[in-house]
């Protein structure tokens, strides 16, 4: 640990730990100050105040501290669920380095065991609004960032191409097509082997499947699974969909109300079987209810206050 690095709050042990469904509530220790390796993800006592000094000061997020170790040639699939407004996407921007999440207002965030002092190539993004560039086909999209690394235009479009059919796409109809000639799904499908081809270290992902209908987004979760075990990443991915943090998560991060705290900390077994088949089983169903009555719980509280 650095000089100056703030200790970590020890977190209180959860009366919930223990079996639920497909899952298990766990304990929150305290962060050990030595591990194998720097954790490829860590907060220590981070809080993020907007406008901070001045009258319209809104704090999003408070004392939050979690470590995501370095799970060597597997990753992680890291979920976050809260109530609205609860910091979820401040979390997120934090680890990316975006302003003006960026930087913390206190404590320190820290990416394979250094400060987070902006973005970086080892962290790829995907938005829920399908940021694509309007003027550049499908394959130029995709190997936008190969061609911002220098990469030949030969060798980029060969792995452009090998990335499009990655993500189901069909490659000689789609390849030459823009964006406004695809579907909500398609165009996230290019945002998704944008980010993937770079073999990001850390890939964030921020409701990237929000805007679809609920068959292409099972289908887009099934997709996700597939491609994130073969780039072996670790993933943060931030969802308002109860169902598909736990299908997606190996771990799900539940935050309280604003301003937002970790609240829960939950282990999920792995997807082995479809996001269809999976979601209509009783132990899933019962990790889903125990989760939907905590936040639902949490929205009541605030809507008393």
């Amino acid at each position: 640990m650095t000089q100056g690095t703030p200790t970590p709050t020890p977190q209180p042990v959860d009366p919930d730990a223990g079996p639920i469904g497909v899952s298990r509530v766990i304990d929150h220790p305290p962060i050990p100050a030595k591990l194998a390796g720097p954790p490829v993800v860590e907060f220590r006592n981070v809080t993020k105040t907007y406008n901070a000094g001045r009258p319209n000061a809104h704090t999003a997020i408070r004392d939050v501290s979690f470590v995501v170790q370095d799970i060597k040639d597997v990753g992680e699939f890291v979920c976050v669920l809260g109530p609205s407004g609860c910091g979820k996407s401040t979390v997120l921007r934090l680890i990316a380095g975006l302003e003006p999440q960026h930087p913390a207002t206190t404590g320190e965030v820290q990416v394979l065991g250094r400060p987070v002092t902006g973005a970086g190539a080892d962290r790829g993004m995907v938005f829920q609004d399908y940021t694509s560039f309007d003027h550049r086909t499908v394959l130029d999209n995709v190997t936008f960032g190969l061609e911002c690394r220098g990469v030949s235009r030969k060798d980029r479009h060969d792995l452009g191409r090998q990335w499009i059919q990655r993500v189901g796409l069909n490659v000689d109809v789609d390849q030459y097509k823009y964006p406004h000639e695809l579907s909500g799904g398609m165009r996230q499908r290019v945002a998704i082997a944008r980010t993937l081809i770079l073999r990001p270290r850390i890939i964030l992902m921020d409701e990237p499947f929000g805007a679809l209908d609920p068959h292409t987004r099972m289908n887009m979760q099934d997709l996700l699974v597939t491609l994130w075990r073969e780039v072996e990443a670790t993933v943060f991915f931030v969802t308002h969909s109860i169902e598909e943090a736990v299908y997606l998560g190996d771990r799900v991060y539940i935050m309280s109300n604003s301003p937002g705290t970790l609240l829960r900390e939950m282990e999920v077994e792995p997807a082995n079987r479809p996001s269809r088949q999976m979601q209509r089983e009783p132990r899933f169903q019962e990790t889903v209810a125990y989760i939907r009555d905590l936040i639902s719980e949490l929205e009541e509280s605030r809507a008393a206050e």
